[in-house]
């Protein structure tokens, strides 16, 4: 019988030594990392999903709390307005803020003068916290709570957890930091973002306006492909990467051929194929102008077969009468797709069955349930009996 001390771990060896017997010792610790900077897991599936820049929009895309990497959205837009380029903006100086690189199709550096700044801790708590309570003041009872989005706005916040980055450049050094990274920032479209000289963005120019002779038989699409598979080979595979494409098929911006189903749609096979490949680093949206291409079209059919969720931002006249024009909604918001991966599905994007509207101030773009303004005359419709003019009496009100 051993007298063998039970607190001892018998199976562990002296330090530095590998468990893997005859095996070289080793003396890297092992450290469990966590997600890279603006990602995280999706409460559905695991798939590492990342930001929008807009937290009602992370909401809405089939409970991922966010875009999955490895996909891409789609935004239509009929009339002559840019609200979709508001979006666009929020998740380029998302991309930037976070340290990813950004490829903008089609534009130039002005395009990225005009992005949003992030908003400071004091302005946050001001403006865009919605009657929320800070951080020393919420109650405890409610903690898992407050991911479930602003009360009447009609759409769910995400349930994901932050988790902790770890630097790279840090290897072998356990992270002790506490403090979680954050997701999604808040921006101010009345203030423009300062771009760090680190940041890693790059421009494709728009293809030449000779390609526009349909007889040349040369895709307008192509050397926008070599560029942006280069600008992808050049990044580190863990570096993650968004791709923007503003105003799509534009003609201020594309040639007449370009709209050809022939160059187009093996144009975004090849964005789809550059997605699939790339599924752990990369993701795109695009922003399509309804007004040329209506939505009935089998080309535009086909550009949200190909595309992995599909948004349409219908605008609404705005009436100069309504009370509270800046908190008025602009236009409808639609979800005619959604990202979804894996055979078990999604959730239902936080819709809960209501329609959708997005509204768009001086500082912030946000989408909430659609609800009717109130009408002229309900607030005189009980001004008492015929002779009108005085308030309800005893005998108006019951029945």
């Amino acid at each position: 019988m051993s007298f063998r001390k039970k607190n001892l771990v018998i199976t562990r060896g002296p330090p530095g030594a590998s468990s893997v017997p005859g095996g070289v010792p080793s003396t890297t610790p092992l450290i469990l990392r966590g997600p890279p900077s603006g990602a995280r897991p999706s409460p559905i599936n695991g798939q590492l999903t990342t930001s929008t820049g807009t937290p009602s929009l992370d909401s809405l895309l089939a409970g991922h709390g966010g875009l999955p990497l490895g996909c891409s959205l789609l935004i239509e837009e009929p009339g002559t307005t840019d609200f979709g380029g508001a979006l666009l903006r929020y998740y380029a100086a998302e991309g930037i803020v976070q340290g990813h690189a950004v490829t903008v199709v089609g534009f130039g550096e002005n395009w990225v003068r005009d992005l949003p700044a992030v908003v400071g801790d004091a302005e946050k708590a001001d403006s865009g916290s919605g009657g929320k309570l800070k951080e020393g003041e919420r109650m405890k009872i409610a903690w898992r709570y407050e991911r479930l989005g602003e009360f009447g706005s009609g759409i769910g916040g995400s349930r994901a957890q932050s988790f902790t980055r770890q630097d790279p450049r840090e290897a072998g050094v356990p992270d002790t930091s506490t403090a979680p990274h954050a997701f999604c920032h808040s921006f101010d479209l009345t203030k423009r973002l300062t771009i760090p000289p680190t940041a890693k963005i790059s421009f494709i120019h728009p293809p030449s306006q000779s390609l526009s002779s349909p007889a040349s038989g040369t895709s307008p699409f192509a050397p926008i492909l070599a560029s942006l598979t280069n600008i992808i080979n050049q990044h580190h595979p863990t570096l993650l990467h968004r791709i923007i494409v503003p105003s799509l098929l534009s003609p201020l911006v594309y040639p007449t051929s370009a709209s050809s189903p022939r160059h187009l749609l093996p144009f975004l096979h090849s964005l789809r194929a550059l997605l699939r490949r790339h599924s752990s680093s990369l993701t795109l949206m695009i922003s399509l102008p309804l007004e040329l291409y209506p939505r009935d079209t089998s080309l535009v059919r086909w550009a949200e077969i190909l595309s992995d969720g599909v948004l349409e931002l219908t605008p609404l006249p705005q009436l100069q009468d309504v009370k509270g024009q800046d908190q008025a909604p602009q236009g409808l918001v639609k979800m005619w797709k959604l990202p979804v991966l894996g055979e078990k599905g999604g959730g239902v994007g936080g819709q809960s069955g209501e329609d959708l509207a997005f509204t768009v101030t001086r500082k912030r773009f946000e989408i909430k349930a659609y609800s009717l303004p109130p009408m002229d005359g309900e607030e005189g419709e009980y001004d008492g009996g015929a002779g009108g003019g005085g308030k309800a009496t005893k005998i108006d009100i019951e029945f």
